[in-house]
């Protein structure tokens, strides 16, 4: 205006009109430069968010780990609040160099092991009965003890884990599981192999619980969920490939060739970890855990309504599954007269239901909180498991009527397992260890108790899992009502 005065006053002059004009055209260029601000910052999210969730990410990605997704503004722009947790991941950080394909691969392996100890051998349950010379509820309870032992064991690597690091407590579980795996193929009685099932389960669970705390020591709840997800896709490949890869080890060298496999593979991940996997436990926890004793620990959460509302509702829920991985060989060699090796392929295909959800749920979380998809999950299983009981009591079906619904079961842990944990962890996040570690335990140890019920069952295969999968999911349904973890706390 300074310019061009004359003109700058008979703008002034003319009546308010102009000037409003003026401000009109200003605020709606500002709008319109908000609204296009606002759409590249949710094309950048929405792209950001299928880079993170991409199955094909798993094999082709080839970039550093970065920082987990910091939201520069909610909706207006402004600065996030700063995370209270450790540093996050970055690619000049501890993992410069790795890709997240590799972190989420290895992480999934690790998670693994368990799995892979318990679905390789399935195959192999009738033989080791005839070559220990024993009886098939015997093995069973191989399978019950080492669901003790998983649970049992992560109590002890919770709070070990928050206290001094991620690291330590996995290789030295690592080693243990490698150690009794070989113990196990050495066995020469039933006694024997049972006692070494204990402590591989002891070994081997440390790939449980502290994978999913290196994941929220990375990762905000919301990615984390997305991650975990992840996860069971690399973990859902176990019982696709290990019952298939056990029935071939037993038809050229025995049950014992398993075992060695498996003592093989530990020591091959051992080392893989000790070279490529960093340091993620937040300082934050740390300090809580040098000041917090373990038992004073396990009592806080105990006592949050939340926390224990997803750990409980997950772990009763996918206790589900111990009682179809243990009753599985009777059903399917022993009832419906499947081959050991055709039974590979029989459990292999429930599998990929497995990772279908998993990565269905990976969608989900951009839309929908944890806990919602948690209670519908769990109540939409025990719907199917009831229709897969009813056909087995009523003969309805024959194999089909309880493989049919058995595998719709079976593929709802790809939603309730990465849900409950983030939900859970969420809440307590400089604990994410210890709760990891209860979900875990409650999950292997209701297992436990569902594996023996089941063993000594005087029903049929069919009715006797169809019964028990279904009083354990209703109780899962019955816990998620009762505790109301998706509903905040009442202040006051």
């Amino acid at each position: 205006m300074r310019r061009n005065q004359g003109a700058g006053q008979s703008t002034i002059t003319i009546a308010g009109g102009t000037k409003r004009e003026a401000q009109a055209a200003s605020k709606s260029r500002r709008k319109r430069n908000g609204s296009a601000s606002a759409s590249s910052d949710k094309a950048r999210v929405f792209i950001n968010g299928l880079w993170r969730i991409a199955p094909a990410a798993i094999v082709s990605t080839g970039r550093p780990v970065s920082a987990p997704h910091q939201p520069t503004g909610h909706r207006h722009g402004q600065a996030a609040p700063p995370d209270r947790r450790a540093p996050a991941l970055s690619a000049a950080g501890a993992q410069r160099g790795s890709s997240a394909a590799g972190l989420i691969l290895m992480l999934g392996l690790l998670t693994a092991l368990g799995p892979l100890a318990i679905d390789m051998y399935l195959p192999a349950l009738p033989q080791i009965a005839t070559d220990l010379h024993t009886d098939i509820g015997a093995t069973q309870r191989t399978m019950a003890v080492f669901f003790l032992g998983m649970g049992a064991g992560q109590l002890i690597y919770g709070p070990l884990s928050d206290r001094i690091g991620r690291r330590a407590p996995l290789l030295g579980g690592i080693a243990v599981y490698v150690i009794a795996s070989a113990g196990c193929a050495m066995a020469t009685s039933i006694e024997m192999l049972t006692a070494m099932r204990l402590l591989q389960a002891l070994g081997g669970c440390v790939g449980v619980v502290v994978p999913r705390a290196v994941v929220r020591d990375r990762y905000e709840p919301q990615d984390s969920m997305r991650i975990f997800s992840l996860l069971m896709l690399v973990m859902g490949i176990s019982p696709i490939l290990a019952p298939l890869l056990g029935g071939l080890i037993l038809l050229g060298g025995g049950w014992r060739s398993i075992f060695w496999l498996l003592a093989g593979m530990g020591a091959v991940l051992g080392v893989i970890t000790a070279f490529l996997l960093k340091e993620s436990r937040p300082e934050a926890a740390a300090t809580l855990a040098r000041a917090d004793n373990p038992l004073r620990s396990y009592r806080i959460l105990l006592g949050e309504r939340r926390v224990m509302g997803f750990v409980l509702a997950g772990a009763v829920s996918g206790a589900a599954t111990s009682v179809y991985v243990t009753a599985s060989p009777a059903l399917v060699i022993g009832t419906y007269g499947v081959s050991p090796q055709a039974f590979g392929w029989v459990f292999g295909l429930n599998g990929i239901g497995l990772i279908g959800a998993s990565q269905i749920n990976a969608r989900l979380a951009k839309r929908y909180p944890p806990g919602f998809v948690l209670k519908i999950a769990n109540r939409a299983s025990l719907a199917i498991c009831l229709v897969m009981l009813l056909n087995a009591v009523t003969g309805f079906g024959g194999m089909w009527g309880v493989m049919v619904p058995l595998f719709f079961v079976v593929a709802s842990l790809g939603f309730n397992q990465p849900n409950a944990l983030a939900g859970g962890m969420a809440h307590d996040p400089l604990r994410a260890g210890s709760v990891s570690a209860l979900m875990g335990a409650f999950h292997f140890g209701i297992g436990a108790i569902n594996t023996t019920l089941v063993s000594i069952a005087t029903w049929s295969a069919p009715i006797s899992m169809g019964a028990a999968m279904s009083a354990t999911l209703l109780i899962a349904v019955a816990i998620f009502a009762a505790t109301r973890p998706d509903r905040p706390n009442r202040s006051g």
